[in-house]
């Protein structure tokens, strides 16, 4: 007997199917299913994921949805052939846009008008006067559905299935309502199911399936179930023969509506390359970049991408024309194509770079492109997409939000009964050990290690790990198309106004060949673009990427001197260690730099050969002049994916695709499994050229780093250009760069006091928020930081540039204020605490004072803000103390004085010495140093490490936890701001670190 299940959800029903699509087709192929239909709630997000298991397995897999009605019951709809699939993609679309984000419905006359090339089942049966009208616009194609589910109702269900299905004349089909790929899943459902309806598993009553029936079962199973209707059986088989729709099937073109009249896409990419190469290399074109360009423009031509690269260069012509600052990365910068648009800012040629890493005839899968637009103002670019090629052909890539961690043990926990109490308890050691809890654990957790409903909520909450939770969007990734974009794949609205996804994630498109651009926000974009706008605005002089002088001399001394407090990538804590030791004194010095404080180097055992040979501490050998074409830069030390791919075909005779498989499996999360089958291979292979074993050993298990995270060469020397220009910036005009920095929070690694002090370090004076003088963003006057109005916490936008705009002169009280800029109460209140107001009326206290004695400030009185009460007090001013806590709470920084400064007698009396005083200290001595914490880290790489930065009044002292002191030290590390660490002075250069023996809180 032979069977076909026809209703089946999986996870991407979200929280009504307990299994994910691979686990249902792997299953489906183990029980013998001659074809399997997904069919999730209103959408096609599983079907990429089910149709490659379907491909590995050899399970026919048939497309289709169940569709919400919202004048009927739900039916499932099943795609025959190429145009079924179009319209089923379409209904899920009209479903989904019609609705708020995570609702769906069709009236059925929207079913009826597209039915062509669809087959339909009803799950379930049905009064006769709601399904006739739908079952007419299905001739030959309607189907009722039957299921037994072995619980009270079945004979019910039946008798009224059987009479609907003979009064609309239309067969009757069975299916078995699939929700698991198991019984043993259904623990799962039924927590998923809680969760859906926000109660326990106890309190959830009827709204849980009775038993586990809901699942796959073999065809004889389902013939003995149904022994008594094998017709019924039969239909199921039957109605899978009649659907042939395969996403194989898919043909995606990008857009190409706005060629030249006589012109074809290939024609138009070259004409615009040609020009970009005068703009490149006014000088002339040198020959090997003509060669490059020419086969790259024959691979684009063969691969039909040239539509791709026009989409993208029209998008950057669009940014740059609007003043947005902008730069591809990512392995698009190792194409000359891309650098010769004007898309990225890396000359591929002159650096040696791979093209085959960006795009190869073997793989013949789409390019990747990234872009980078100013963070503050990527949406203008995203909504000129939309409204260029129309919502009907453009949408946002999805990203699947599932359950992790601590998230899955807590909605485990609640669903099951757990107290919010227990929950937390729980979700701390978890996320300490994994879900794998000892019984030890549990008791120092004040939990029972026998308690039934702890250990369920651990299996559950293991198993829910993974599970599809909700769509969110794509960081940046955009699909465009020629013909409408809902004939590939439905779309829906996303919860940000103004943006549609489709429903299927990056990997997928990847999968089934669909091209996407990703538009990617870079708050350092924003930075810069502000910095050349204040240098401009207050000396004239005009700067953009292109232009910052290259090579300075005094930029790099900054840098070996670790002064990089704002820069872009390289102002982190495991930089500025690096920056001392590897001195950068060029360009591709930032190139290595940055891709060194990279997991993937720090496991592959690459930084400290890298650093010994730089410094004439190791000899550089190369086994062949080939391979010293490869690693001569790197010194040896393959940093880069480019370089493995190169040394796997050089040294092993690795075809180009079989190269990028490499890389492929290297960036791939499960990257240390799926580079071992490549071992052999490789190692084989280098033996086979004349490479000792141990050599090919020893660059093999630099690969396996990669698997840890590490960078592509274009990626890091697109991410260095930008580096070296916030260095420049920071190096030659730190006001301004420090200004537009705090213009274009929140982003990088400090927050703004930390910038602050490290500008006026610098010898930059930074003056107070002023309602008579600062604007909403921070200014420069005479060479000094004006803060702005921006930097009030609790001031909104639009009263803080009413302050600026209603200025006109002056203020001349805060009545004067309050009534041309229409300022409401607590915001005024907010102006007052932040020493705002202080050019106005002095002292805090009494700018409270004055506020409370103005009218009504509510926006329609007659009365607004006008004096109500004359009376004159003289209050108390504010201690220090208490203006620099004010400072904090409402600024985020003084410029009084840095609260160590406050606590420096309490230091002094704990033996604790200022960073500046470290400086003081020699190597291997005991000391203690003191701060406030501004960066605490513990990277994956670390075993354990603590990393924490103390900011004080002189600078920024580092402290080394090691993992049994974090242990120990662990409550006073998360509880506490200020921190003495006691340990031993590490000094290497112009490193210091103190490795501490102990850390605590600072008690005054």
């Amino acid at each position: 007997m032979s069977y076909a299940e026809l209703v089946c959800r999986s996870h991407f029903s979200f929280l009504h199917g307990a299994s994910h699509p691979e686990e249902l087709v792997a299953t489906a192929a183990r029980l013998g299913l001659s074809a399997l239909a997904l069919t999730d709630r209103d959408g096609l997000y599983g079907v990429v994921k089910a149709h490659l298991a379907a491909k590995e397995h050899g399970v026919k897999l048939l497309l289709g949805a169940e569709l919400t009605l919202e004048d009927g019951p739900p039916v499932v709809v099943y795609a025959r052939n190429a145009e079924g699939y179009a319209n089923l993609c379409r209904l899920v679309s009209h479903g989904r846009m019609t609705h708020p984000k995570g609702e769906a419905g069709l009236p059925w006359r929207k079913v009826a008008e597209h039915a062509s090339g669809l087959l339909a089942l009803l799950p379930g049966p049905a009064s006769l006067e709601a399904v006739a009208p739908l079952a007419e616009a299905f001739p030959g194609g309607f189907h009722v559905g039957l299921s037994r589910s072995l619980s009270a109702g079945d004979a019910v269900r039946e008798a009224r299935a059987e009479a609907l299905a003979r009064a609309l004349g239309v067969p009757l089909v069975v299916h078995n309502d699939v929700h698991t790929h198991h019984r043993d899943r259904q623990p799962l459902q039924d927590v998923l199911t809680s969760i859906r309806h926000g109660v326990t598993v106890d309190q959830a009553g009827t709204r849980l399936f009775p038993n586990a029936e809901r699942t796959l079962k073999s065809p004889a199973d389902m013939a003995r179930l149904f022994a008594d209707r094998p017709e019924a059986l039969a239909r199921t088989v039957e109605l899978a023969s009649r659907c042939d729709a395969t996403l194989e099937a898919l043909h995606y073109r990008f857009p190409e509506e706005d060629l030249p009249e006589g012109r074809t896409a290939d024609q138009h990419l070259r004409v615009l390359t040609e020009a970009g190469l005068r703009t490149r290399y006014p000088g002339g074109v040198p020959p090997a970049v003509t060669k490059q360009i020419d086969h790259e423009l024959r691979l684009i031509a063969a691969l039909d991408f040239a539509g791709y690269f026009l989409s993208l260069w029209d998008i950057v012509m669009f940014a740059r024309g609007r003043g947005i600052l902008c730069q591809g990365r990512g392995s698009a910068a190792n194409s000359a194509v891309c650098y010769a648009l004007g898309i990225t800012a890396i000359d591929p040629v002159r650096m040696g770079l791979l093209f085959e890493r960006f795009l190869s005839m073997e793989r013949k899968e789409p390019p990747d492109i990234d872009v980078d637009f100013e963070h503050e103002r990527r949406e203008e670019v995203l909504q000129y997409v939309y409204e260029k090629h129309g919502r009907r052909h453009a949408g946002m890539v999805c990203e699947v939000i599932c359950y992790r961690g601590r998230l899955a043990l807590r909605e485990a926990g609640k669903a099951l009964g757990l107290s919010l109490d227990q929950v937390d308890r729980l979700s701390r050691v978890a996320s300490a050990h994994g879900f794998q809890v000892t019984p030890d654990v549990l008791l120092e957790a004040g939990l029972s290690p026998t308690d039934g409903r702890v250990l369920r909520t651990l299996s559950v909450a293991r198993e829910l790990e993974g599970v599809p939770r909700h769509l969110s969007i794509h960081v940046g990734g955009f699909v465009m198309t020629r013909e409408p974009l809902v004939d590939l794949v439905p779309v829906e609205n996303a919860s940000m106004p103004g943006r549609t996804v489709i429903q299927w994630e990056k990997d997928d498109i990847n999968a089934v060949g669909l091209l996407k651009v990703d538009l990617l926000a870079l708050g350092m974009l924003t930075a810069l673009s502000r910095c050349f706008a204040l240098i401009h605005k207050h000396s004239g002089r005009e700067l953009s990427l292109a232009t910052v002088p290259p090579e300075d001399p005094k930029v790099y001394d900054m840098l070996c001197e670790a002064d990089t407090v704002g820069v872009f990538q390289i102002e982190s804590r495991a930089q500025m260690n690096m920056l001392p030791r590897l001195r950068p004194r060029e360009f591709y010095d930032l190139v290595v730099q940055i891709a060194l404080i990279r997991p993937g180097p720090i496991v592959g055992n690459m930084v400290h050969p890298y650093l010994r040979r730089r410094h004439g501490q190791e000899p550089v050998t190369y086994p062949s002049e080939d391979v010293r074409g490869i690693l001569q830069k790197t010194l040896g030390v393959p940093l880069f994916q480019e370089q493995a791919m190169r040394l796997a075909m050089v040294a092993a005779g690795f075809s180009a695709g079989e190269a990028d498989g490499l890389r492929r499996a290297l960036s791939h999360k499960q990257a240390e499994a799926r580079i071992l089958p490549y071992r052999g291979r490789f190692v084989e292979g280098c033996e086979a050229r004349g490479y000792s074993r141990q050599q090919a050993e020893e660059w093999f298990d630099h690969f396996r780093g990669f698997a840890h995270y590490g960078f592509p060469e274009s990626h890091s020397a697109s991410f260095a250009l930008i580096a070296y220009a916030s260095s420049w910036l920071k190096c030659h005009y730190p006001a301004a760069f420090t200004a537009a920095l705090l213009n274009s929070q929140p982003m990088g690694f400090y927050a703004p006091h930390t910038l602050v002090a490290d500008v006026q370090r610098h010898g930059v004076e930074v003056r107070p928020v002023d309602v008579r003088r600062s604007s909403w963003d921070c200014t420069l006057e005479d060479g000094a930081i004006r803060l702005g109005l921006r930097m009030v916490r609790g001031l909104g936008e639009s009263a803080g540039r009413a302050v600026e705009a209603a200025r006109r002169g002056d203020y001349t009280s805060v009545g004067d204020l309050a009534r041309r800029a229409r300022i409401p109460r607590h915001e005024l209140t907010r102006l007052a605490l932040s020493g705002a107001l202080a050019s106005l009326c002095g002292a805090r206290r009494q700018a409270l004072w004055e506020i409370q004695a103005l009218g009504p400030l509510d926006a329609d009185d007659l009365f607004f803000g006008m004096p109500m009460d004359g009376t004159s007090v003289e209050l108390p001013p504010m201690g220090v103390q208490e203006r620099v806590v004010a400072d904090y709470d409402t600024v985020g920084l003084s410029l009084e004085k840095h609260p160590l400064e406050l606590l420096r007698p309490t230091l002094k009396r704990m033996g604790a010495v200022t960073a500046e005083g470290l400086k003081r200290v020699s190597a291997g001595r005991r000391v203690k140093v003191g701060g406030m914490m501004i960066c605490r880290q513990m990277p994956p790489t670390a075993k354990g490490i603590c990393f924490i930065s103390l900011e004080d009044e002189t600078g920024i002292a580092n402290l080394v936890v090691p993992s049994e002191v974090y242990a120990r030290c662990r409550q006073e590390i998360h509880g506490a701001l200020f921190l003495v660490g006691e340990g031993m002075l590490e000094r290497s250069g112009k490193v210091t670190n103190v490795k501490t023996r102990s850390v605590v809180s600072v008690r005054q």
